[in-house]
């Protein structure tokens, strides 16, 4: 029941993709409302960034360590945004997924919808031998969660919906520059670490492989629902 129509975007900068996700947004919302019924038409971007920074409606703005001066420095941007969470990064390397779909169509919630997603990610990172999971009480994909030493984020989650209809999505290090981190609080962490799949691995991963990997997973996943 998936059926996604997946839109490989590239190397886009984030406003002009953030923009991009709420005319599709819209258009998803359109059609339900003059339809009067959940609507099966769902966009899913795959896309990487130029180096940002994003905080989200509930972020402590204190969590972005350093001021517009170094953003310059480093190229990087920053955006306060309207999905969940709190500050993460954005940046080459890491790849983004946007899936923009009515959840009323695959009757989940928004909890549900990103637990599906978690294990979507976990899926993903398992073909690679590292074993991912969940955190009490945080969003995304943990490697060694239950151990406070350890414990590394290789994945953030946020997300926004509008009657039922999402937006934003996850961001995935793969081959991603994790010193861009070290800017920030991550997702409004200050104990913890993060960690890409070439970290992990040691070595550097074909993006085009992931990319073609995460289709194929996230259309597994949401085919088991219905």
């Amino acid at each position: 029941m998936a059926s996604f129509q997946y839109e490989d975007l590239g190397t886009k900068d984030y406003k002009e993709c953030w923009n991009y996700q709420e005319s599709l947004m819209k258009n998803v919302i359109y059609e339900k409302l003059s339809k009067k019924k959940p609507t099966s038409k769902n966009h899913f971007l795959l896309v990487e960034h130029n180096h940002v920074y994003t905080l989200g409606r509930s972020g402590d703005i204190n969590n972005l360590l350093v001021d517009k001066n170094f953003l310059n420095k480093i190229k990087a941007t920053y955006y306060k945004i309207d999905r969940g969470g709190d500050i993460t990064y954005h940046g080459p390397g890491q790849l983004v997924g946007y899936p923009i779909i009515d959840l009323e169509y695959y009757h989940l919630g928004i909890k549900q919808y990103i637990e599906k997603m978690e294990n979507a990610i976990i899926e993903i990172i398992g073909y690679y031998g590292i074993k991912g999971g969940l955190k009490k009480g945080a969003t995304g994909v943990w490697l060694d969660a239950d151990d406070p030493s350890k414990a590394r984020k290789i994945c953030a989650i946020g997300v926004r919906a509008s009657r039922y209809v999402t937006m934003h999505g996850f961001a995935l290090n793969i081959n991603t520059d994790l010193k861009y981190f070290g800017f920030i609080n991550p997702c409004g962490f200050t104990d913890y670490g993060v960690t890409s799949v070439q970290k992990e691995i040691g070595r550097t991963v074909d993006m085009r492989e992931v990319k073609k990997l995460t289709k194929k997973t996230f259309n597994l996943v949401f085919d088991n629902i219905n």
